[in-house]
């Protein structure tokens, strides 16, 4: 049995250890990413219902090694502002998504990841800045997102930005603060019985392959411009709208 499935799940492995690598690397550049580039591939491989709880378990994993990348930058207040209220919203968001249709929650998403290029380049030429205590606002709604749809890194991507973090130290608390909303996501799936050994095994081997393309990642980082980086950025969220808009259409 046990060759069987193996046989069976050969392809989807190999490409999971392929896309996950690139993920990886991609999120530990831009900072969000790697969901949006390995669901697919879960899907195939899992089927659509292990594959969440899989990648939030894989988020987890992948979030502590951009962590420990970054650990000598890391701005702790920031990630305690942001992670302490939105830890527990995770959590409720988890729970509600249970219950809430998420085509709307994609469409609504979707169009907002990709407001968010112009919108963030015209905070930007109006030095727009989020104070600490904004940031805690943030981070419970973003928080509450993150429990409901697959991934919100276009959303905390900015708002890290905005509260002035840039580079490996804005890496490292958007990573430290995911680590603390992943978890309780995760915790609460399982409290829901949507997390069985198996999904737990996959989603460390899914993790594994993340950290992997983020210590890759992170000689691309200390390599980019600012403008460099700012351009990464703009991308990842009109991908991932796109993304998140045709989600809905699934």
């Amino acid at each position: 049995m046990l060759e069987g499935f193996l046989a069976g799940h050969a392809w989807g492995m190999a490409m999971i250890a392929i896309v996950g690598t690139a993920a990886g690397v991609v999120s530990g550049v831009v900072g969000t990413g790697s969901s949006m580039m390995l669901l697919p591939v879960l899907v195939y491989t899992y089927g659509p219902k292990q594959a969440v709880p899989i990648m939030a378990v894989a988020a987890v994993i992948g979030n502590i090694s951009k962590v420990l990348a970054w650990w000598r930058e890391i701005d702790w207040r920031a990630v305690c502002a942001y992670s302490v209220p939105g830890a527990p919203a995770a959590a409720l968001g988890a729970k509600t998504l249970w219950i809430l249709p998420s085509t709307v929650v994609d469409i609504t998403l979707g169009l907002f990841f990709i407001a968010m290029v112009p919108t963030r380049h015209y905070l930007q030429r109006r030095q727009w800045r989020l104070s600490l205590w904004q940031l805690a606002v943030v981070g419970a709604v973003i928080g509450f997102l993150t429990g409901i749809v697959l991934s919100t890194g276009p959303l905390s991507v900015p708002a890290f930005a905005a509260y002035g973090l840039s580079g490996g130290a804005f890496l490292g608390a958007e990573s430290a603060s995911s680590v603390f909303i992943y978890v309780a996501k995760v915790l609460m799936f399982s409290g829901l019985g949507a997390l069985p050994a198996a999904a737990w095994i996959n989603g460390l081997i899914v993790g594994m392959t993340l950290m992997l393309g983020t210590m890759l990642g992170k000689r691309f980082v200390l390599g980019i411009s600012p403008s460099v980086f700012q351009r990464l950025l703009d991308t990842m969220l009109i991908v991932s709208g796109g993304v998140m808009l045709s989600a809905a259409w699934r």
